[in-house]
């Protein structure tokens, strides 16, 4: 994978097609390496969150680790990914079958149960991401003081977990709808697109709204 640290091409020092272009061939090799380390799917875990520890070096210093390090992180990551890749398996199972009971009416509750239903699939989905982003934050194999953390966050800015929502969502309805051979290559732009929806901060705003009064204000 190249560096986006390289200085641009053109006079202006922006970048170009080539550069985004470069960035694109990056995320679709990620995504690919991330879906056939998952593929065994009790290595789901430590394939997110290594990919995610790509990217967030990506994001940072505009370089991605060496393959040396991607392979140590996924190494390290296996074991304690094993419990975590269960329980999100089982977790996504239930909820597929809820969902596809809800929908054929074989359980009673009717639209407002679906409704419900999703919402949580929604939010449980939105948090997931958010963990994922966390843990490539602390190397790619410490998951539970990522839960942890992506809790914290969820409840101190839930617009954002509902965005990180919206991006998974999406994600999903986009592998339903692109060809099944896309579908890794959407996987790298997922990871990215989550670590660039939780990068933002939202802007404090001053109490009750009122502008700020200066310290020395200007007499008449």
């Amino acid at each position: 994978m190249a560096s986006r640290a390289e200085p641009a091409t053109d006079t202006g020092g922006r970048r170009d097609w080539r550069d985004v272009a470069r960035d694109a061939a990056d995320l679709a090799l990620l995504g690919i390496l991330l879906t056939l380390a998952a593929a065994p799917l009790l290595t789901a875990a430590a394939a997110a969150g290594t990919a995610s520890a790509a990217v967030h070096d990506w994001t940072r210093t505009g370089n991605w680790p060496s393959a040396r390090e991607t392979v140590r992180r996924f190494g390290r990551s296996v074991l304690p990914g094993v419990p975590v890749s269960l329980l999100t398996i089982g977790v996504a199972g239930l909820l597929a079958a809820d969902l596809a009971a809800l929908v054929t009416g074989r359980v009673p509750g009717g639209p407002p149960a679906l409704l419900v239903t999703a919402l949580v699939a929604a939010g449980l989905t939105g948090y997931a991401g958010l963990v994922v982003v966390e843990v490539g934050g602390n190397g790619g194999g410490r998951w539970r003081a990522a839960a942890r953390s992506a809790a914290r966050a969820c409840l101190d800015a839930p617009a954002r977990w509902a965005a990180l929502a919206g991006v998974t969502a999406l994600a999903g309805l986009l592998a339903v709808l692109v060809t099944p051979v896309a579908v890794p290559i959407l996987a790298g732009y997922t990871v990215a697109a989550l670590h660039a929806v939780a990068g933002r901060r939202p802007v404090p705003a001053s109490p009750a709204g009122r502008r700020p009064v200066p310290a020395h204000p200007e007499l008449p």
